[in-house]
C-alpha cells in the first residue's frame, strides 16, 4: 500500500492513529512515519529524512516554514495540548492545585517519567519547572528519561517503582494502556502548547499530505480530537 509520511511531535500520535481507517478509505493511502521529540523530527527533516507532512509545534513548524521546508499555506492548527501529570491505574490519583503542591507529589515520588528534557516540548518544561520549584538537584537521581513521551509513559505503564509518576503532554497519557491522565499542572506551572500540520515542500504526495490535514484540522473531527487530548 502507498503511505503518506509524518515527521511528527509524540502528542499527535494517539490522533493520527485514530483517523488511519479514515484516510485509507477517502485517498487509499496508508499512514506511515515517525513520532517523537519535536526537535529531533525537525531534525529529521532538515537532514532530508522523507515525508510529505510534519506535524509540530507552532513555533518550530514556524521555523521550518521559513527554511522553505514547510510550505507556508498549507499550516493548519490541530489544536492545544497540556502538559499534565500521570499515574499507573491502580495508583490513587493525586491532587496538584498549586506549586506547593506539585514539589510536594514529586518529592514523593521514587521515580519522575518524562520524556528528553532537551529536545521534546514537555521535557524541557519539566526541567523548567523542576529548577523553578528549587527541587531539579534533590530530584535528579530519580528522573526516568526517555527519547519521547509516549515511551516514557510505557515505561511509567510497567514500573516496579513503590511510588512512580509521569510528566509529559496530555495526548501521550491517554493514548497508553496501563495509565491515567492525574492533573493538570498548578498555575505558574501549566504549559499548553499549540501543534500545527504542514506539508513539506518535498511531498512526494502533497496532495495527500493535505487531505491529512484536513482530516486533523476538520470541524466534523473536533470530538476525536478532544477525546485524543486536544483542545481548542
Amino acid at each position: 500500500m502507498t503511505t503518506v509520511n509524518i515527521l511528527s511531535g509524540g502528542a499527535a500520535q494517539g490522533l493520527v492513529r485514530g483517523l488511519g481507517d479514515a484516510f485509507k478509505t477517502q485517498t487509499g493511502f496508508g499512514i506511515d512515519g515517525e513520532f517523537g521529540a519535536v526537535g529531533i523530527m525537525a531534525d529529521k527533516l532538515r537532514a532530508t529524512t522523507p515525508a510529505d507532512l510534519v506535524i509540530l509545534t507552532q513555533s518550530l513548524l514556524a521555523r521550518l516554514a521559513e527554511e522553505k521546508l514547510v510550505v507556508s499555506s498549507s499550516i493548519a492548527d490541530v489544536g492545544r495540548v497540556e502538559t499534565a501529570l500521570a499515574v499507573r491505574n491502580r495508583d490513587p490519583k493525586v491532587a496538584v492545585k498549586t506549586e506547593a503542591d506539585l514539589r510536594e507529589v514529586l518529592r514523593a515520588a521514587d521515580a519522575i517519567y518524562v520524556p528528553d528534557t532537551k529536545a521534546s516540548t514537555a521535557g524541557q518544561h519539566v526541567a523548567k519547572v523542576l529548577d523553578q520549584l528549587g527541587i531539579a538537584y534533590e530530584l535528579a537521581s530519580r528522573l526516568k528519561i526517555f527519547p519521547n513521551g509516549a515511551t516514557a509513559m510505557r515505561e511509567l505503564a510497567t514500573s516496579a517503582a513503590t511510588r512512580p509518576i509521569g510528566c509529559t503532554q496530555a495526548t501521550e497519557i491517554i493514548a497508553t494502556d496501563g495509565i491515567a491522565l492525574s492533573g493538570s499542572l498548578p498555575p505558574g506551572c501549566e504549559l499548553v502548547t499549540m501543534y500545527t500540520a504542514g506539508v513539506t515542500t518535498r511531498a512526494a504526495h502533497p496532495k495527500e499530505a493535505a487531505a491529512l490535514i484536513a482530516l486533523l484540522t476538520g470541524a466534523d473531527r473536533r470530538e476525536l480530537r478532544q477525546r485524543a487530548g486536544f483542545a481548542g
